[in-house]
């Protein structure tokens, strides 16, 4: 099973055993001292594991399936629309019919919890929207900078050691010229859609989209296993060519990348204050985008410094040629650079 999809599946498991808990804290909460606690525990489980498992399973599997992206890539007004509506329809199913109670043959008409089915629609239409919005908000900023804000992790600076993966769309500027600013977002949006798996699967983090270009971070000892950088950027190569037929019945051309690694200490602390993001400083940010220009003007598909390859584990199925010393802007001393390659 790949990386993203036990990712996946363990967010989905967290959904279902949450939804559990809070089906049950209601239950017991709204019919304490009117229905007997093993009945409400039943109840109000089943009744939030099918709420839980039917919706989480929409949210992850289906809206983030290909088929399911046309709604989760809609405007945000319609996207929500359509999924409140689908997630309405299955909470009123499950409680307005007491799909639980009749399961387990505890049904009642006369029962509290049957006789207040209008304050559990409420209930779970509040819960839904806040895990609507929760999944949101984690798609804009990342699962991982999502968690790390909410616990503070970096609201004091720390050192860290870290490897930086710049991916470059090559000859972006031409193609912004042959298709037009909506045609080149478009274009560039798919690149790192398909690019979004590979990172998963490598466990990277996506730092930010600049323009063309994707930067992808790990901590040193989550990258070095399996050298999970190069295995990302192949990867993504990888998805690229698989989908290359579709690019060019869409846009008329396939794209090409070409990357830079680079690894070393850096700053990482929480900036801002209207707008809070974590960020990352350093002299290993600025030399990983010098090295991506170098790659370009020396026609290599990656380059790597010697600082990363030396913090890598598993290069054995890399071709590694060594270019030398190279002197790259803005820095004073040349660095040591390796071109990479299957």
């Amino acid at each position: 099973m790949r990386a993203r999809t036990r990712g996946r599946v363990r967010t989905y498991v967290t959904i279902v055993a949450a939804s559990v808990i809070v089906g049950v804290a209601y239950a017991i909460f709204v019919s304490y001292g009117f229905q007997p606690l093993r009945t409400a525990v039943i109840v109000g489980g089943i009744g939030g594991g099918l709420i839980g498992s039917t919706i989480g399973g929409l949210d992850i599997f289906y809206f983030r399936s290909r088929r399911g992206r046309r709604v989760a890539q809609a405007p945000f007004l319609v996207s929500v629309l359509v999924k409140g509506l689908l997630y309405g329809l299955v909470i009123a199913i499950v409680v307005v019919g007491q799909v639980p109670s009749r399961l387990v043959s505890v049904y009642d008409p006369a029962s509290f919890l049957a006789r207040n089915d209008v304050r559990g629609v409420v209930f779970s239409v509040v819960i839904t929207i806040a895990f609507l919005f929760v999944l949101e908000i984690s798609q804009l900023v990342g699962g991982r900078n999502l968690r790390h804000l909410v616990m503070g992790r970096y609201h004091t600076p720390r050192v860290e050691d870290r490897f930086f993966l710049f991916v470059d769309v090559r000859g972006s500027t031409g193609i912004a010229e042959r298709l037009g600013a909506p045609g080149v977002h478009a274009f560039l949006n798919r690149v790192f859609t398909l690019a979004a798996d590979p990172v998963a699967d490598t466990r990277g983090e996506i730092h930010q989209y600049v323009g063309d270009e994707m930067v992808v971070t790990w901590p040193v000892s989550v990258g070095r296993v399996s050298a999970r950088p190069l295995a990302c950027f192949f990867g993504i190569e990888a998805a690229l060519d698989a989908a290359a037929a579709e690019f060019h019945r869409d846009f008329g051309l396939a794209p090409r990348v070409r990357a830079s690694l680079h690894a070393g200490e850096v700053v990482t602390g929480e900036v801002g204050a209207t707008k809070r993001e974590i960020v990352f400083h350093g002299d290993v940010m600025n030399t990983a985008s010098r090295l991506e220009h170098l790659a370009g003007e020396l026609d290599h598909r990656v380059v790597a410094s010697a600082d990363a390859v030396k913090r890598l584990d598993g290069t054995d199925r890399y071709s590694l040629k060594e270019i030398g010393q190279c002197r790259v802007r803005g820095r004073e001393q040349a660095i040591e650079v390796y071109a990479v390659s299957l």
